[in-house]
Parts: C-alpha cells; sequence; structure tokens
C-alpha cells in the first residue's frame, strides 16, 4: 500500500460552520491515519490556534502534521518539532504596518503566543469569536516581536472597495518580497512569498520522501489555490469559490456542513 499525505485547509473544509468536526468525518479521518496515511492542518491560523483546535476536537491520531501563517510554519506532532519557519522581516512589517494605517485598515502580526496589533475594535472583535490567542494593543509592536513573525492579517467588515484598495497598495510596494491574499472577503493574509500552502506541500512531501503525486489537498479560499494547484490531486469544496472550484481536479458533492471531506477520503483510502 502506498502511503499517501492528506492536506487540508480548517475554516469552511474541514470544519463545519461552528467550527467543529462532526462524526463522519472525524470518523474519516481516524480510519484515514491509523491506516498509515498523513494528515496535514493547513491554515493561515498560527501554529497556536491550530494546536488548538487539533486538542479541542480530540484529533489525536498519528501522522499528523500542521502547517501555520499560509505554510511559514510547518509542525510535526508526533515528535513535537517545529521543522520549517519562514519569516516576515521587521522593516517589512512597519511598512505594512504603515500602509495599513494609511487606508485606516485593521492590521495585526502575532507573536508564539499573543496577537500584536495598535488597537482593538470591532476587527479584532470579529476575529477573536474563533481565534483564542490572546491579544496585545500597543503603540510600538516592536516592543513585543523578539523574532520576525510568519504574516500579518488585515481585516475590514464594512468597506470592502477601500479593503481592495489597500490590498493593490500593498502589492505594489512589497509583491516582490510579500504574498498579500485574501482568505476570505473580510481577511488579507500577508507572508512571505516562498511561503504559501502549496510550497508547504512540496517542502513536506520532500521531507517525508513522499512522491508529490501521493498528496490530496483540499481548501476553499484563495490562499488555498496553491495547494490544490500543488497537490497530486486537488480537491475544492462544493462552497468555494469559483477561482478554487475552477482549478480542483475533484469538487465536493457535499458542503463544508454536510462532510464534504468524509467520502472523497474513504475513497482514497480504499484506493478508488
Amino acid at each position: 500500500m502506498k502511503t499517501m499525505i492528506f492536506f487540508t485547509d480548517l475554516d469552511g473544509t474541514l470544519l463545519n460552520d461552528e467550527k467543529k468536526i462532526t462524526q463522519k468525518t472525524y470518523d474519516a479521518l481516524k480510519k484515514w491515519c491509523e491506516s498509515g496515511h498523513k494528515l496535514v492542518l493547513c491554515s493561515g491560523r498560527a501554529l497556536d490556534s491550530i494546536l488548538h483546535v487539533k486538542e479541542t476536537l480530540n484529533l489525536d491520531f498519528p501522522n499528523i502534521y500542521l502547517v501555520g501563517c499560509n505554510g511559514g510554519e510547518i509542525y510535526d506532532c508526533s515528535n513535537k518539532i517545529l521543522l520549517l519557519r519562514r519569516t516576515i522581516s521587521l522593516d517589512n512589517v512597519l511598512k505594512i504596518f504603515s500602509i495599513a494605517e494609511s487606508f485606516d485598515i485593521h492590521i495585526q502580526t502575532y507573536t508564539e503566543t499573543h496577537i500584536i496589533t495598535k488597537k482593538g475594535g470591532d476587527e479584532l472583535a470579529y476575529y477573536k469569536r474563533a481565534i483564542h490567542t490572546p491579544a496585545i494593543i500597543t503603540s510600538d509592536i516592536l516592543e513585543h516581536l523578539t523574532t520576525e513573525p510568519c504574516k500579518c492579517l488585515a481585516i475590514e467588515l464594512k468597506d470592502l472597495e477601500r479593503f481592495e484598495s489597500f490590498r493593490l497598495a500593498l502589492t505594489q510596494e512589497l509583491g516582490k518580497e510579500l504574498a498579500v491574499i485574501y482568505s476570505n472577503a473580510n481577511y488579507i493574509e500577508v507572508f512571505p512569498a516562498e511561503s504559501g500552502k502549496g510550497s508547504a506541500v512540496h517542502w513536506l512531501c520532500n521531507h517525508l520522501n513522499l512522491p508529490v503525486e501521493n498528496s490530496l489537498a483540499a481548501g476553499d479560499e484563495l490562499n488555498d489555490l496553491s495547494m490544490i494547484q500543488a497537490a497530486g490531486c486537488g480537491i475544492a469544496m462544493c462552497n468555494g469559490r469559483c477561482e478554487v472550484k475552477t482549478s480542483a481536479d475533484l469538487v465536493t458533492a457535499f458542503d463544508n456542513n454536510h462532510d464534504g471531506l468524509a467520502e472523497i477520503l474513504d475513497n482514497k483510502r480504499r484506493g478508488i
């Protein structure tokens, strides 16, 4: 039996809208891992948030890896080892914050344990509905960044035209060094250009001596596009963006609220 590796986004893909995994999908994941295949939880979230999801939902199976910050961090759960970390320079973090402030866009970055931002408000409260990482609100973000962060996140809840103008301005200024990508209509992820979930697919497959052809990747949003295109089999959720579904090899018959991934995983495990 050949070993397979399954890369899956969390929100809108593996998790339902209540941020849970239903029993049918949980059973499919359990059988997948116990059959010797590998599971990779991939997210724009920081590692601490993905670990919280893993522990809260009792995903204590063997052969699990985590990809955080859109490919900026890769973690081996079995051996409790950080395998890879890619970062944004502190100079560029300051530039990102400055451009966001000029458009009056909420911007935040991360340490290993905290969200770092200059102001609270509706955007931070919206983000923390599902993300339980504590926040530090400070006028001097560098005081709290002892190491370079893996990503920044911009949030806008109302004026999406202004949000797009910000994205274009940031891309024009720093697009050669950074990826600037929507992870949903209200979030823009900013991370090193050499990161990305697709880069993580290639890096981890190489690290584990697995052919990329043995990989599956599932997602629903634009920040999932690179891994769907990189994997041997790209899977789009039927509730995903049109661009993602167009690029995928398979589109699920059911959405993230109705076990869209369970049947595909069971079939792939059986070699169907």
